[in-house]
């Protein structure tokens, strides 16, 4: 592959990604005219087009702008995984003759040019790349970022600063997306099995993580979640530290409270204890990524009133733990949770600030492979609740899987106030809830009903 200078054009094909869409803006911002193809429109695709992309929606070779049909040498093509291999258009673009690449090589060409601090994990890392990219935004140097969700800092979920020498990446296991990237700094934040429709088993998940550390560069710096099983052995060039969220490591929170609705709590570093750090975001978990976003911070050169002001300031991510509504009856909450841990985690952490109101759960399954092999975790998870509704799965990128339906989640359920409930009367169902905590959960096109059901809980 040329070098990127060597290109004034780049083609998006998946452009509405949240991955995508940020790699999309990062172009934008350096000079190249850019379009993309997605299957629908979304806020994404339609802030892209307001920033000057060219965006279709209809996968021919004749949607595509003439202006990427002409300097074919000059335009590079790049593609999400979940494009599936019978796209017309990623097709006319091999067929043709471009140069066209996987949007992780293309991120890893970025990230060669700077100091990369990666995050990866099974989940967890798109709220620690942002807190991190919020702490180090406050230093002298600033920092660019490229993470799975919008921001709210930032309101994107890109961070362009091209005259710092940071890049903070969210780095993305699936399809070994993060096999392109040679950190400065690598955190890992969890290992569950996960994507099994790529890896076949959790023996070989662990094993691609093992191969990404291997990567950080030599006297890079290597940053584990206690209790996740990378070791030294994985790269004896690097320096390896632990976190934990609470457990002496080499980065853990003491002393965390709960003041006007905020966590407060001190972060042990190696160099000291950096005291009364404030959180304005809910959720117990969020406590343990600010320890992990610390540590990376740390290692890229922030001070302690840097980190402090960094995670008093985080406003958080859409789509994570998202307070959409609040009144002295109801709250509202989004997730973007799909996996089972991620569900437990959130249902913890609601326990934890609404410890005395019933829990309502919205849970749209994400692809017929994750429901089949998860059908007894998720419905365990789910089992938190006190009231479930549970739709149709979202297939992503997936085709059906014959007896693979949400039921079996719902059959393999202990909780008893559980339905089973069409994609499309499922607001109707979010309007029956009037007190509690209503929460939206999953990673497909549920996300679709959150502006509905917070129009019609402020009227």
């Amino acid at each position: 592959m040329k070098k990127l200078t060597d290109y004034n054009k780049a083609f998006f094909i998946g452009i509405g990604g949240i991955g995508m869409s940020a790699l999309a803006r990062w172009f934008n911002h350096s000079g190249y005219t850019i379009g993309g193809y997605d299957r629908t429109p979304s806020d994404i695709t339609n802030n892209l087009i307001k920033e000057g992309a060219e965006v279709i929606y209809d996968d021919c070779e004749e949607a595509i702008p003439g202006i990427f049909k002409t300097d074919t040498d000059k335009t590079l093509a790049v593609y999400t995984p979940a494009i599936p291999t019978d796209s017309e258009i990623l097709n006319f673009f091999n067929a043709a003759g471009y140069d066209v690449v996987k949007r992780s090589v293309a991120l890893g060409i970025i990230a060669q040019s700077s100091y990369a601090a990666c995050i990866a994990g099974t989940h967890g890392k798109t709220s620690v790349s942002t807190m991190a990219a919020c702490i180090l935004n406050q230093t002298r140097i600033g920092v660019n970022a490229f993470l799975g969700g919008i921001s709210k800092n930032f309101n994107s979920n890109v961070v362009i600063k091209p005259e710092s020498p940071w890049v903070v990446i969210e780095a993305d296991e699936f399809d070994r997306s993060f096999l392109t990237l040679y950190p400065q700094i690598a955190l890992i934040s969890s290992m569950d099995a996960d994507h099994l429709d790529i890896y076949g088993s959790k023996s070989e998940v662990e094993k691609a993580f093992k191969s990404f550390v291997s990567q950080v560069k030599t006297d890079g710096v290597v940053i584990v979640k206690k209790g996740v099983n990378i070791t030294k052995e994985a790269n004896k060039n690097a320096r390896f530290y632990s976190y934990a969220l609470d457990t002496e490591a080499d980065f853990y929170a003491k002393n965390i409270r709960i003041e006007n609705s905020k966590y407060i709590f001190d972060i042990a570093t190696p160099d000291g204890v950096i005291e009364n750090i404030p959180l304005g975001m809910p959720a117990l978990y969020n406590v343990e990524n600010a320890v992990a976003a610390t540590a990376v911070a740390y290692f890229a050169g922030a001070g302690g009133s840097e980190i402090r002001c960094g995670l008093e300031s985080y406003a958080g991510v859409r789509r994570r733990f998202d307070i959409r509504f609040k009144n002295a009856d109801l709250v509202y909450i989004d997730d973007y949770a799909h996996h089972p841990e991620e569900i437990k985690a959130c249902l913890r952490s609601v326990r934890d600030f609404y410890p005395d109101r019933k829990i309502t759960v919205l849970f749209q399954p994400h692809l017929y492979s994750r429901t089949r092999d998860f059908a007894g975790e998720f419905a365990e998870a789910l089992d938190m609740a006190d009231n479930v509704i549970i739709t149709d799965i979202y297939p992503a990128r997936e085709s059906p899987i014959e007896g693979v339906t949400s039921e079996i989640i719902f059959d393999k359920m202990k909780l008893k106030n559980k339905k089973l409930c069409p994609f499309n009367r499922l607001l109707r169902e979010a309007g029956q809830v009037n007190s509690g905590v209503l929460l939206t959960m999953g990673a497909g096109n549920i996300d679709s009903l959150i502006e509905p059901i917070h129009e019609a809980l402020i009227k």
